[in-house]
Order: structure tokens, then sequence, then C-alpha cells
């Protein structure tokens, strides 16, 4: 039997083995030692002026910024219904209350239309938003032109979703850096990992040392243990830090290899006209962390399902798309602004596998099936 063909595994080909090394012969297995500083160093170069601290997920980094923003019990926020629920969860955790809005076509990201309906309506109930969470699907960046213009008129300040855009630019300007916080994601499936974890990003250095504090369980500077504040666990291990340092030494090489797989992908399928893809806008750049297609069932008369579950016989890894998180039984009793863009993507769209090594090899059997699939209901009596 063959290797199943994942969705996006890591690639584990640099300095990991050799930095773990390092650690596991020193005393600072769990904590301390010099990995984790080097790892949140390395990124200055991505982000500068603005800097991060590595934490143990994304998720954690979400929650730490909407405290640092000040949200409370009884608040709004409004977030981006198209994306994984970890976007809105930490909203739940305080207490406040997502609205959720729709996306537009270009990027499938956050729509600025719909976002100001948001806006005006919320303020009309009296409940002017605490704080906007924009997400870069797949590696492609908002608008951010108009998404920042709102933000300032509003004076509502962004959080910016990058868990899926790490090494994506938006006019130059790097993914994570556009809000008053950004938050990565390195869980395993991500353009780098370090196993799970995460990050915050900021150039207000002050609410980040605040940020760094609270994830330390708001220990004092003292050396018994005294708190002031209620603090988290949420700060990254250096195991994690030491792997997550090699991944960042060679960031160039796997975007490079993600931008490969989707061009790919691209040329291969480029004579189904039922198959289309998330586009890349002149202004941006993206990661391609993983490739998102559209099937249009009326032309190709097979839809997502047909061909995931033509994927999974081959032991081939797909996935849907993220579900709108409006249409989630957890989330259905939330306000929602918007038309049904969201839903018309989510219902049409597939992930392909899109890992860094994956092989021409592995592409041309994904396509082989996607074309004995497509000659199929074509072809039904042959």
């Amino acid at each position: 039997m063959s290797n199943p063909i994942l969705l996006s595994s890591p690639l584990l080909e640099g300095n990991e083995k050799k930095y773990v090394e390092e650690v596991l012969q020193s005393p600072y297995i769990a904590a301390g030692g010099t990995f984790l500083d080097r790892f949140e160093k390395a990124f200055t170069p991505l982000l500068d002026p603005h800097k991060l601290i590595a934490l143990n997920s994304g998720t954690s980094a979400i929650h730490l910024a909407l405290i640092l923003l000040n949200v409370k019990e009884g608040d709004e926020v409004i977030c981006q219904s198209f994306t994984f629920c970890a976007s809105a969860n930490p909203i739940v955790y305080l207490g406040a209350k997502p609205i959720f809005v729709d996306s537009e076509e270009d990027t499938w990201n956050m729509c600025p239309i719909a976002l100001e309906e948001a806006i005006i309506d919320r303020m009309k109930f009296g409940k002017k938003p605490r704080a906007i969470i924009i997400v870069d699907l797949f590696g492609v960046p908002a608008k951010y032109d108009e998404l920042c213009a709102l933000s300032m008129k509003y004076e509502i300040p962004i959080l910016e979703d990058a868990a899926e855009s790490l090494g994506s630019s938006y006019k130059g300007k790097a993914c994570g850096t556009f809000g008053e916080f950004g938050v990565f994601s390195f869980n395993g499936n991500k353009i780098i990992s370090t196993g799970g974890g995460g990050a915050l990003v900021s150039k207000n250095l002050d609410l980040l040392e605040k940020g760094r504090y609270l994830s330390t369980q708001a220990r004092e500077k003292v050396h018994y243990f005294e708190h002031h504040a209620v603090g988290y666990n949420y700060r990254m291990g250096t195991i994690p830090a030491a792997i997550g340092l090699a991944q960042l030494e060679t960031l160039d090489q796997k975007i490079s290899q993600r931008r490969a797989v989707f061009a790919n992908y691209q040329k291969m399928l480029d004579d189904f006209s039922e198959i289309s893809f998330l586009a890349e806008p002149a202004y941006v750049f993206s990661n391609r962390w993983l490739t998102a297609i559209q099937i249009d069932s009326q032309k190709a008369e097979y839809n997502r399902e047909d061909l995931r579950i033509a994927l999974e016989k081959e032991q081939i890894e797909s996935r849907y798309l993220w579900k709108p998180l409006h249409l989630q039984m957890v989330f259905k009793d939330f306000p929602y602004y918007g038309t049904d863009i969201a839903e018309k993507i989510y219902d049409k769209g597939l992930c392909l596998p899109s890992s860094s090594h994956l092989t021409m090899e592995d592409q041309l059997h994904v396509v082989k099936v996607i074309a004995a699939l497509h000659q199929k209901k074509a072809s039904p009596n042959v």
C-alpha cells in the first residue's frame, strides 16, 4: 500500500534535530535557555518595527490580544464569519459577543461594505464594537486599504488573524502587521510548524510586554511567587522554540515550494473549466499555504463531496473550506451582516494537498483522480 498524501504536513529538513539535541543536552528542556529569545528575534527582518512574543497557540494569542484591547464581558467584537472557530472562540471566553461579517469574492476575506454596515448598525444599538478581527485566508491578505480606513474612521482597532499568512504581504507590507495586534499560528499544518504554537505581534512594545507578563501567569519580577493579576500559562516551550527557529530559517524555501505546488495545479487543471482557484491580486504576495479550489457543479456534474470521496479512496487527504461561523450551531444566535458570499464559497470549495515537499508524482496522482471523476461524470455510460 502506498503512503497517503496528506493535506499539509511539516517539512523538517533543516536544523530541527540539531537544535532539539542542544536543548536536550541543556538544563532548560521546559523553559529558559536561549532558543525562545532567538526564535522571537529571528522575526525582526520580516516584521520590523513590529516585535512578537511566542506562545503555545494562535488561539492563546487572540485571547491575549483581546484582553490587551480591553475587551470585557458584554462588549461586542466584529469577526469574519468565513474562518476557523479559533478566530471567534476567545471572544466568547471573555463573555463578549461576536458579530459576524460576510466575505467578498476577490480574496474571500472580510467584506468592507458589510463591515461598515455592521459598525453603523451596532452603534445604533449603543454598542460600539471594541475590536475587528480580520483573517487572511489560505495565505491571501484581506483588502487592508479599505478595512484600515474603516478602522480609523470609527476608531475601532484591528486584530489581524494572520495564522495562515506568515510570509504573505499586501502592497509590500508583511501580514501580521496591519492591526494593533497580529497573530500567527505554528500548528502542525502551517507554513512553518513548532508542533503546536503561535505568536502575538505588535509595534506597541508596552502592550506587547504586558502580554508577555500575562502569558507567564502574571508573575511579578521578584525572587518569590508574587501575582497582582490573573495570568495564563501561554508561553511557548523551549523545544517548540528550537524547532521553530530551524523552521523559520527555511521560510523562504517553504513559501517558494508552496507557490510552486499551487502553480503546478493551476497549469495541470487549466483545461477543467469547472475548477477555479483563489486568485492572487496584483498588489498581493501570497504564501499559498493551501491550494483552495472552487468546483462549479453545474458545469462538472460532480461536486466537492464527490471529489473528496474519490480522493479519499486513493488515500489522498483533502478538506472542505471553513464553514462560516454564523452557520455553526454554537454561534447561531449571534448577529450576522452581509449576504451569502461566504456560504457560496464554502459550498463549492475544497483544499487540495499542498505540503511544501509534495512531489510532482503526488500532484499528478491528485490530478489523475480529478480527471477520472471528470470523465466519468461527462460520459456516465462509458
